[in-house]
């Protein structure tokens, strides 16, 4: 099959930025879920569960506009960052953000992805995880960091292609994860769905 169009379920910049240097180039398209409302409902729920439930329902919400279109592949994704297997979104405001990364510094942590496709009648998904060790940060390097406005919306706070990136000191699994879409991740899933990774590179 070729001629797959990608729709990306997400307004990130990070994930288009990763699909369009892998040679796809993705129809953007929100979703409605409510991230907060969700996550509140779901609990209690282990932070790699909640990011697949959050990817799964934001593909399925997008999906829904492209009832009919076979040749049309939603992706949908969710990060969520697990520290002491509590899980943490996007802050949302300066001081969440610096409690957070005061807690994180010198740590480590896992970044969970969830990751959900669907295509037609046909959908699959999996989570997929990277484990980070922060560098331990100074109160002026925090309140730096935060009153960029970089780390108030993406999960955990902190970004690997960003400002923040000299605060990770190691990272252990894929990198791409980490910004917020894995790439291998991807690969695995648009082969379950019986189709070849480069069928997606015709993508407009």
């Amino acid at each position: 099959m070729s001629g797959i169009r990608l729709v990306l379920a997400s307004a990130s910049p990070a994930r288009r930025r990763v699909l369009i240097e892998a040679g796809i180039t993705p129809i953007i398209q929100v979703s409605q879920v409510d991230e907060e409302a969700m996550t509140a409902e779901l609990e209690p729920i282990r932070p790699a569960d909640l990011a697949l439930e959050l990817a799964r329902a934001k593909a399925l919400d997008v999906a829904a506009h492209f009832i009919g279109h076979d040749d049309t592949l939603v992706i949908g994704c969710d990060s969520v960052f697990d520290l002491d297997g509590i899980a943490y979104g996007k802050p949302l405001t300066a001081a969440v953000a610096i409690e957070r990364i005061r807690g994180m510094s010198g740590r480590a942590g896992s970044l969970h992805t969830g990751h959900w496709a669907i295509l037609g009648e046909h959908s699959t998904g999996r989570t997929t995880t990277t484990e980070l060790t922060f560098a331990e940060l100074s109160d002026t390097e925090i309140a730096g960091y935060v009153a960029t406005g970089e780390p108030l919306n993406v999960a955990g706070s902190f970004t690997l292609d960003g400002r923040s990136a000299p605060f990770i000191r190691s990272i252990s699994g894929d990198p791409s994860n980490v910004i917020g879409i894995s790439m291998p991740t991807l690969r695995d899933l648009v082969g379950d769905l019986g189709l070849s990774w480069p069928d997606l590179w015709t993508s407009t």
